[in-house]
């Protein structure tokens, strides 16, 4: 008696068990890809800053703002006095340039929300990355026309590693950048 309730149950409930976990898995894969790798991610800042006015219309280069990415791993988020270099003349009126002033004023960083965010385990140098001749727009996007910014691509290790490998077929442009070579493919490069 025991073999055949044991029998029914492994032959009945075993599979239907199984096909549940599976499309569970699927389903929860499928319907959150997008967000497990934050691509549309564009969170409410505490300032609306526009890279499209400031990148864009008034070309500013990104690394007058984001002073350490040709000099260490971090971008490096601009200091409220490092706005004020240009807002302590220019439309100090304006209701978010008040806010900045605020937060300068008070000599309190401004709480930006991060957009761009890779795994913990991952290192990654910026540094390198643009003293090669890799533009930002490579992995952030075009930041110039975002009136707000949002991750626009993944960071997963395909995308890195198809870079590194230098792959015509998906990034033609950088086959020729000046002083490029192709990136370490070992896993210690980048999970550290």
């Amino acid at each position: 008696m025991k073999k055949t309730v044991l029998d029914y149950a492994l032959r009945v409930y075993l599979p239907i068990t199984l096909l549940i976990v599976l499309v569970t898995y699927s389903v929860t894969y499928f319907a959150s890809r997008n967000e497990r790798y934050n691509i549309g991610y564009q969170p409410t800042q505490p300032i609306n800053f526009s890279h499209e006015l400031h990148a864009g219309k008034m070309g500013i280069d990104c690394q007058y703002c984001h002073t350490g990415v040709a000099k260490g791993r971090q971008a490096v988020i601009p200091a409220a006095n490092t706005c004020m270099n240009c807002h302590s003349v220019a439309r100090k009126d304006k209701p978010e340039i008040i806010k900045l002033t605020s937060f300068y004023n008070e000599d309190k960083p401004i709480p930006w929300e991060r957009i761009h965010k890779l795994p913990e385990h991952v290192y990654f140098n910026h540094s390198v990355h643009v003293n090669k001749g890799l533009e930002c727009k490579e992995c952030h996007g075009q930041v110039q026309n975002m009136a707000k910014v949002a991750q626009v691509k993944s960071f997963m290790m395909s995308d890195c590693l198809a870079c590194h490998r230098s792959a015509p077929e998906k990034y033609p442009h950088l086959v020729n950048l000046t002083g490029l070579k192709k990136g370490p493919e070992n896993c210690s490069a980048c999970h550290r």
